[in-house]
């Protein structure tokens, strides 16, 4: 692979990726900027320097996977030459990924500066403000959470907020049934001491596995080596022993407290609202700060759509969910695409070449309950493989006309929600409905549909390259 650190890959990326801006403050202006490219498709990612208040060095990167060029770069395949190119090759290469464990070193650049205990200062880094009604400064959003199962053993990396109480104190929520939320449950529930690392910049790879449906029991940092064909570098932390990324730019590790609660909260969450609102959350208790001269956070905030954690996702996820409906025994998938406005999760929509009755219902209820799938979903859309799913427009147009509302929808109750969902009463969230909508060609009478008015791609072919340059080069007809 063409890096080896954050740093790196700033440098394989380029400039024309990536832009450096300097003198941004840290209060609301860098959250401003990274939303204003986010909503930009192939936006470029942004290096702050200088930033107000902190000294020259102390950076923070945000927006780094927001293009297919820049996604293709960190997981080192073709950008392809369009979302399903992409989604492909993935969905191949996810395939042939086989775990590495992880390889431990002594002399890791993470290294290069440690305050313990009393010393420890979080406050030194330029943390954002992202948005205007936060409630505080979010260091973790492109971070990862490193907590070891109490039972099982295996180590799991996962992207949850991380919130900034005081110096040395942070607060993380993390939505229910998350791998993470299920391993810090297992200790508050017995009493055992949890402890936690925490990482706030490393190459962007690191945080896509941490951000991604990485199968249970898998540690990450396996995946991470089997990704990039070697094992991945950690270094043990002299207060967890837990597994820390060997190039973190700044990395924590401390004690988990469940009876000290406090609010964390609120955050302009992925669904584009501030659904979760303000409560009591655990803390964590910084006991190691370990960081590199001139360290670099790496900021991946959530927000309205569309924005970064969208336009990766729908790449990565959607290559997962069609691997687990193949894996379930669902034939003749041909396409599957979440939405970047739906924030990779709310709608889903599936092409199938049907094959039996009952085949484009089969497709959707296993795709959205599969694991990829089935976190805080909304609607499953099945289409014919004349239809390209991350065609928005094709998408519309085959719901439009060959759904009909009194047969071809169907409604799933009780299932697995959370609290960011903005559509559910307070009072019962936790669990959400999901609407099944077949828009494909009525099985029973495929061959009698109508015809679709359009000219074949055999003379659509031909007439395009015989008058294609002339009519979209901008140089008018001759």
């Amino acid at each position: 692979m063409e890096y080896r650190d954050l740093r790196d890959w700033i440098k394989a990326a380029g400039e024309g990726e990536v832009r450096t801006l300097t003198g941004c403050d840290w209060n609301l202006e860098i959250g401003a900027v990274t939303e204003l490219v986010h909503h930009k498709e192939d936006g470029p990612a942004v290096l702050f320097d200088d930033i107000k208040g902190y000294p020259k060095g102390y950076r923070v990167l945000s927006n780094s996977l927001s293009s297919r060029k820049r996604l293709a770069l960190t997981l080192n395949i073709p950008p392809g030459g369009s979302k399903m190119d992409f989604v492909r090759s993935w969905r191949e290469r996810y395939k042939q990924i086989k775990p590495i464990p992880a390889k431990v070193v002594k002399n890791a650049p993470a290294l290069e500066n440690i305050q313990r205990d009393g010393e420890v200062d979080i406050l030194k880094f330029p943390t954002p403000r992202w948005h205007e009604h936060d409630g505080g400064r979010y260091i973790g959003t492109g971070s990862i959470d490193i907590t070891r199962d109490p039972d099982e053993g295996w180590v799991n990396y996962g992207t949850y907020r991380v919130m900034i109480h005081d110096k040395d104190t942070v607060g993380f929520y993390i939505s229910p049934g998350k791998h993470g939320r299920i391993q810090r449950e297992k200790y508050s529930g017995t009493g055992r001491p949890c402890k936690i690392a925490m990482s706030f910049g490393h190459d962007p790879l690191t945080f896509l596995a941490g951000s991604i449906e990485v199968p249970y029991g898998v540690p990450e940092c396996e995946f991470i080596g089997g990704v990039r064909g070697e094992p991945f570098e950690v270094f043990e932390g002299e207060y967890t022993g837990l597994p820390i990324p060997a190039t973190s730019e700044i990395a924590v590790e401390g004690d988990v407290i469940f009876d000290q609660p406090r609010s964390e909260g609120p955050f302009g969450e992925w669904t584009g609202y501030y659904a979760s609102d303000e409560r009591p959350e655990p803390i964590v208790k910084i006991k190691r700060v370990y960081h590199r001269n001139n360290p670099i956070i790496l900021g991946s905030p959530p927000g309205r759509p569309p924005a970064e954690l969208g336009w990766y996702r729908s790449y990565l996820r959607s290559a997962l969910i069609w691997d687990e409906m193949e894996k379930a025994g669902v034939p003749d998938v041909k396409g599957v695409w979440l939405t970047v406005s739906g924030g990779s999760r709310l709608m889903l929509v599936v092409a199938i070449k049907q094959r039996y009755p009952g085949h484009a219902r089969q497709a959707a209820l296993v795709a959205s309950q599969c694991h990829a799938g089935a976190y805080l979903g909304r609607y499953v859309i099945v289409v014919d493989d004349d239809i390209d799913p991350s065609n928005t427009d094709d998408v519309m147009w085959a719901m439009s006309s060959r759904s009909d509302p009194v047969e071809d929808i169907e409604i799933l109750r009780r299932c697995w929600s959370g609290p960011l969902d903005p559509i559910i009463h307070p009072s019962k969230k936790g669990f959400n409905s999901r609407a099944i909508i077949d828009a494909c060609r009525p099985y029973e009478w495929m061959k009698d549909f109508p015809r679709v008015a359009e000219s074949s791609k055999e003379v659509l072919d031909a007439t395009e390259k015989k008058w294609g340059k002339v009519l979209f080069s901008g140089n008018g007809a001759r």
